[in-house]
């Protein structure tokens, strides 16, 4: 019977592991020194060897033979364990096993003695999928477990796994394999399997990979079933995989600001049946590239290509502002994520990439005015309507109350051109306080708000510079206009009409024109209905 690739080269021992040499050397230290522990959390990204590191542990602990703290293979409990028929090592998939009825068995086997290994071993995969109550049904077996008992739990989601169980682990962080680490295993590994495997196609498929081994062997599987001569193209062909040169013409279009030859080239693409989600997470890769090369040209261990294309992305890295690569990204991330629920794939990415050379300018379909523009739009309204107002007062005068009005309170709220005014010509109101004083009798909660401000006057015009923001809110209500109106009215013996401003800084309050010319917040509105 056929087995696949990633499982048939599945590590045996610890020196089979590749790129985690932190971890599998200090667990053959631990079982040559038989200083193991009772619980080991591994984590890290799919395909990194946290499984078959747990494995090769179970027998190595159990393994009558051990070498240099890796399971000798040849005994009978390296053989059952491989072949699965040990009792005495329990996978568990949490995925699927997550209740807490699940745990309860757990635990009442584990108070059984091993049947014929040193160690009974319980290793649950995917250990982040247990339910809360499940978590705290492990809690104290796994604190204190009966000495013959370990546990090694596995998760490529650690921060779902509660602090209580993470604290009673030792835990390895599982790194991505590297991606020469894995061209080199598939170029043994093909060799051994008779595979004609071209050394570019090895490192296509190793860049796709993103750091799990086992995906690298899936792939190499697919495209043997595809060719046995494996070669660049038949990775595409395959896989599903864009072509380096298409993916690089991709970027030039895009670079040049030229829409057609990118929707062209992926429409060629797309007829030949390549994944558009794919496409959109190559094109992702590569702007990365990009941006790495961009922010430092020097560092190349961190740029994910071929060596050959190292010179390429560089030269287009140099025609790029950092800024457009950037936004290159956040267009492609965006479509990317629609592309997952996208009903047409084809269409979303043809959209994405026209985005993409639409060119800086243009690159926001909703594209916003400066603000500079707004500014002088609003100031040039303001102007207007103040024109309009001294050669109308009427039209924004309340008729009603003008009829309620005698001659003189007209005369005396006639617009007062504010252009010709000079600083001069306002006096301080020295009694201030006084009024002040009187509206606090009348109101003494909104009096508050006046607390530290001050006033000054201009013929019929009065102007407060109040301190507290929340001035301007509560003078907006008619009835506390009014109050204050009278207040005045009462002190000073006249009727003003009153502006407001609110400035907190003391040395702008003692400009009364630049505090006239700003007085727009608020119009205290103290006329009778």
């Amino acid at each position: 019977m056929y087995k696949a690739l990633y499982r048939k080269w599945r590590p045996l021992t610890f020196d089979d592991v590749i790129s985690q040499p932190h971890i599998t050397t200090t667990l053959q230290n631990q079982i040559k020194n038989n200083k193991t522990a009772h619980a080991y959390l591994f984590t890290g990204s799919r395909g990194t060897g946290k499984t078959t590191c747990a494995r090769i542990f179970a027998k190595a602990v159990n393994c009558v033979n051990q070498v240099d703290g890796n399971p000798c293979l040849e005994c009978d409990i390296c053989k059952d364990a491989e072949a699965f028929a040990l009792s005495d090592i329990i996978e568990i998939d949490a995925a699927s096993n997550n209740s807490v009825d699940d745990v309860r068995d757990l635990r009442n086997g584990a108070v059984y003695t091993p049947e014929r290994c040193k160690y009974k071993i319980y290793i649950i995969d995917e250990v982040h999928m247990l339910s809360p109550s499940a978590f705290n049904a492990l809690l104290k077996i796994m604190e204190e477990p009966p000495y013959y008992v370990k546990f090694i739990l596995a998760t490529t989601e650690l921060h779902k796994v509660p602090a209580t169980i993470t604290s009673r682990c030792q835990r390895f962080d599982f790194r991505r394999i590297t991606v020469e680490d894995i061209l080199k295993r598939l170029l043994y590994i093909a060799k051994e399997e008779n595979i004609v495997l071209d050394e570019k196609a090895a490192a296509m498929i190793a860049t796709h990979a993103d750091g799990g081994m086992r995906d690298a062997l899936s792939l190499l599987d697919q495209c043997t079933a595809f060719s046995y001569n494996i070669t660049e193209e038949t990775v595409s062909a395959a896989a599903g995989v864009a072509g380096r040169g298409s993916l690089f013409d991709i970027l030039d279009a895009v670079i040049d600001e030229n829409p057609s030859v990118a929707i062209e080239i992926v429409n060629n693409l797309y007829a030949m049946s390549k994944d558009m989600q794919r496409l959109c997470d190559e094109l992702i890769l590569q702007f990365r590239n990009l941006m790495l090369l961009k922010v430092n040209p020097n560092q190349t261990d961190v740029v994910n290509c071929m060596p050959d294309e190292l010179d390429r992305l560089a030269e287009m890295a140099e025609r790029l502002e950092l800024k457009s690569i950037l936004d290159y990204l956040s267009i492609l991330q965006s479509c990317n994520e629609r592309l997952a629920r996208a009903v047409n794939k084809r269409v979303e990415l043809e959209m994405g990439i026209i985005k993409l050379c639409l060119g800086k300018n243009n690159r926001n379909i909703e594209k916003s005015l400066d603000n500079s523009d707004i500014y002088d739009k609003i100031k040039k309204l303001e102007e207007k309507i103040s024109a309009n107002a001294q050669r109308s007062p009427s039209l924004y005068s309340d008729e009603k109350s003008d009829i309620k009005k005698s001659p003189a309170e007209r005369l005396q709220e006639q617009p007062v051109d504010i252009s010709k005014l000079r600083p001069e010509d306002f006096e301080v109101v020295k009694n201030w306080s006084e009024v002040l004083k009187e509206f606090q009798l009348v109101s003494p909660a909104v009096s508050a708000s006046l607390t530290g401000s001050t006033a000054f006057t201009n013929g019929n015009l009065l102007l407060i510079n109040a301190k507290n923001k929340f001035f301007l809110t509560l003078f907006k209500n008619k009835e506390n206009a009014l109050s204050l109106g009278e207040c005045v009215k009462k002190v000073l013996g006249r009727q003003y009409i009153i502006r407001a401003k609110c400035v907190s800084d003391e040395a702008e309050s003692n400009k009364a024109m630049d505090l006239l010319k700003k007085a727009e917040d608020l119009k205290i509105d103290t006329s009778v209905d």
